[in-house]
């Protein structure tokens, strides 16, 4: 594959909305966890977590569309907490930590409380 995985992360994310909005009509999301060698790790949440058809859900529509959206070879694993479906160590991610949210937070409520 000719993209690195910080490419196919943002392409992605950029798509995922897109291919979320099945998941989405059955009280599911898709939530982005990182990207290895080709590989997308992404976790079904809400009603999808768990799910018996969630094997079929990420191969048949998530990697599916991801696949025309980005490149053919293009592979998506469910991290489910199997053994086989694990989020590696390494893998390419841009998650911001919760302790950034809430400093992002705390910072834009400085800036606004002198107008309250």
């Amino acid at each position: 594959m000719t993209f690195n995985d910080q490419d196919i992360y943002q392409a992605v994310k950029h798509h995922l909305p897109s291919v979320n909005e099945y998941v989405e009509s059955h009280g599911g999301a898709i939530k982005l966890l990182g990207v290895k060698n080709g590989t997308v790790y992404i976790e079904l949440t809400g009603t999808c977590h768990g799910c018996s058809m969630s094997l079929m859900t990420t191969k048949m529509v998530v990697q599916k569309k991801l696949r025309e959206l980005i490149h053919p070879e293009l592979n998506v694993v469910n991290v489910d907490g199997t053994p086989e479906n694990t989020l590696p160590d390494d893998c390419y991610t841009e998650e911001d930590t919760e302790e950034e949210k809430i400093e992002d937070k705390e910072g834009l409520f400085d800036k606004i409380k002198k107008y309250f």
